[in-house]
């Protein structure tokens, strides 16, 4: 058997391999509510041998959207639009997860595909945007800096998401600290100028990580596995650094977290990243600490015996990939084939499995 294609257990849910559905934001929710889009979208991964499907930056709170097209999970209507999205991945043999999310003052932009670029305003159905400290994104609206009681709201919001989501179904919930949205914000001292508890030292700074965290795991019980995705790196002088990201890691594990999804830089506009195959799977490796943190690699893993390569060298402990599965929905099935290893057909596709 091959280190891909492998089971994982985590707590209550058992992954049937390690190759795993990135979330990727398809900017097409009405007020928050997934549509057909989405039920199309995230099944066919689990036909196509994903061993978990883990759907799109999802918001905690209306504010919290990156654009007004993302999807929500604040209310009741959001939450039972998504539940017969995850039966369907169930149904398929896939785990289904959530990654709870709030964009900070990444928040209340255009989606990639309109003509409009930056921030949008109130006149056209955006809002003012929140943050550690009143520092805008380069290009985009000065985000208010949260106070105490907005805080609270943040830690509440996703509280409350995560409870729904499993009233949904989810298997898996995975805690957004990257990418350069509000919990990464708080991590990095480009964005975070705060002298109150919340800014300064690393100890501040993660504190609302921490206090998130704490939260989703007190909502999901002790059976739920919850996973964090971090930035590993701002790519940019005096950011969050590899080292300080993990030492965060090892806290967020103290705090009930799972595992680490490790990703890098969305911060700033100004970073510069050395993009190429695997070129986070270094970071991913140092936040694993030897093994002491169990962590997922990701960033143009497209092949299989890539993917492979990164466990087998214990950089990983599992795979997650996003464009590859974008063009083969079915990458799974051909990384096993790929392998020589085996992985669960839907029986109306047996008639084209490799022999």
């Amino acid at each position: 058997m091959s280190h891909l294609f492998s089971p994982l257990s985590i707590r209550s849910a058992t992954f049937p391999n390690r190759l795993w559905v990135s979330p990727m934001c398809m900017y097409s929710a009405v007020d928050g509510v997934v549509q057909e889009w989405h039920h199309t979208h995230l099944t066919q991964f689990a036909s196509g041998g994903a061993g978990l499907v883990v759907a799109e930056a999802t918001s905690v709170v209306p504010e919290g959207r990156i654009s007004p097209r993302d999807t929500g999970i604040w209310n009741d209507e959001q939450r039972d639009a998504w539940a017969p999205i995850v039966d369907a991945i169930h149904h398929r043999g896939g785990l289904a997860g959530i990654q709870l999310a709030h964009a900070g003052r990444k928040a209340s932009t255009w989606w990639p595909w309109a003509e409009q670029r930056g921030s949008v305003s109130a006149a056209e159905g955006g809002w003012t945007s929140t943050a550690p400290s009143a520092v805008a994104f380069e290009g985009f609206a000065t985000p208010a800096a949260l106070d105490g009681d907005g805080i609270e709201r943040v830690v509440d919001g996703f509280r409350t998401a995560a409870r729904r989501a499993l009233d949904a179904g989810f298997d898996v919930l995975e805690v957004h600290g990257a990418h350069g949205y509000l919990l990464h914000q708080f991590l990095s001292p480009l964005s975070n100028q705060r002298t109150d508890e919340y800014g300064g030292s690393l100890d501040n700074r993660a504190r609302l990580l921490l206090r998130v965290v704490d939260a989703v795991r007190e909502a999901a019980g002790d059976a739920v596995a919850l996973f964090v995705r971090i930035s590993a790196t701002d790519h940019a002088e005096g950011g969050f650094t590899a080292d300080e990201a993990a030492v965060a890691a090892g806290w967020a594990i103290e705090h009930g977290a799972d595992l680490i999804d490790v990703s890098s830089g969305g911060l700033v506009a100004h970073q510069r990243i050395d993009v190429h195959p695997g070129y986070q799977v270094p970071l991913a490796e140092t936040v694993r600490q030897g093994g002491r943190i169990p962590v997922s690699a990701v960033g143009l893993i497209t092949a299989a015996e890539q993917a492979e390569r990164v466990l087998a060298d214990g950089a990983a402990d599992a795979i997650f990939a996003g464009r590859e599965w974008l063009r083969d929905p079915h990458f799974g099935l051909r990384a096993a084939h790929e392998l020589d290893d085996t992985v669960t057909w839907q029986p109306q596709y047996l008639r084209a499995r490799w022999r």
